[in-house]
């Protein structure tokens, strides 16, 4: 039997955590990754989203980003390693604070936005991420891009690593994901991430933004909790998953 987990990135927006939306979406993936306080959320809604995890059953993971709250950490910085490791370092720091006084063991590390699409093709990026991982801890698994440099940096490191996909985002020929600046980089229709996750998880492989077909092989498959109807899309795919005889486990369970 074919094993997937969902994960998706939370903590970034309180009106999600105020008004019930982004607890709704847990029931429908099996790994959480939070914001630390860089480029989103703060120790209160590290708290908070921790408890919704813990309440679902759901993987709870650090999501790390550059230090840039008014982008939102998805303008690319030009940091050293060392910057970057230490930047890194801090916020698992302050995440695992919070999670230690909820009782929560942390699954993973995938990093965020401009920092995580840096690393995916720039190795010194990648292997900055891993030192400043590894400073905290070597037990955990890191997510990166399937496919990229980000991956075989991980690995090098001596980190259990998790190959991404994206059911919510398109993808360009060369396996990159389609940049947020062109319409059609977000897949917001609900049946339409689901038949993207669908393929990418039975056949291997993602129809680029011209059509053609680009092998991807994925353990965890990603849907953004800040796009537009995530909860009518995590809940499409969670289904369509479901009816093609995919079992959904966390991250925590589905690494290699």
């Amino acid at each position: 039997m074919i094993v997937i987990d969902i994960n998706s990135d939370m903590g970034e927006l309180p009106e999600a955590l105020a008004d019930g939306s982004q607890e709704a979406l847990m029931q429908f993936i099996t790994s959480a990754n939070i914001a630390c306080g860089a480029h989103a959320g703060d120790e209160q809604t590290i708290r908070a989203t921790i408890e919704q995890a813990q309440r679902w059953n759901t993987a709870v993971g650090a999501h790390p980003g550059y230090e840039d709250r008014a982008n939102f950490g998805r303008v690319e910085l030009s940091l050293t390693g060392d910057e970057i490791a230490d930047s890194v370092y801090r916020q698992l720091v302050t995440f695992t604070k919070v999670a230690e006084e909820c009782g929560a063991d942390v699954a993973h590390v995938k990093p965020h936005g401009a920092l995580y699409n840096q690393a995916a093709r720039d190795p010194q990026v990648a292997r900055a991420i891993a030192q400043g991982v590894r400073r905290w801890s070597a037990s955990v698994v890191l997510v990166g891009l399937a496919g990229s440099v980000m991956l075989d940096e991980f690995r090098e490191a001596g980190f259990t690593i998790a190959a991404e996909g994206f059911a919510d985002r398109r993808y360009d020929a060369d396996g990159s994901l389609r940049p947020r600046r062109f319409r059609d980089a977000l897949l917001a229709v609900p049946a339409d991430a689901a038949a993207q996750a669908v393929r990418i998880v039975t056949l291997g492989e993602v129809l680029a933004s011209n059509g053609q077909p680009i092998p991807i092989e994925a353990s965890t498959l990603c849907i953004h909790s800040d796009t537009p109807g995530a909860l009518q899309i995590a809940e499409a795919v969670h289904s369509a998953l479901r009816a093609a005889g995919i079992m959904l486990k966390p991250l925590r369970d589905r690494a290699s």
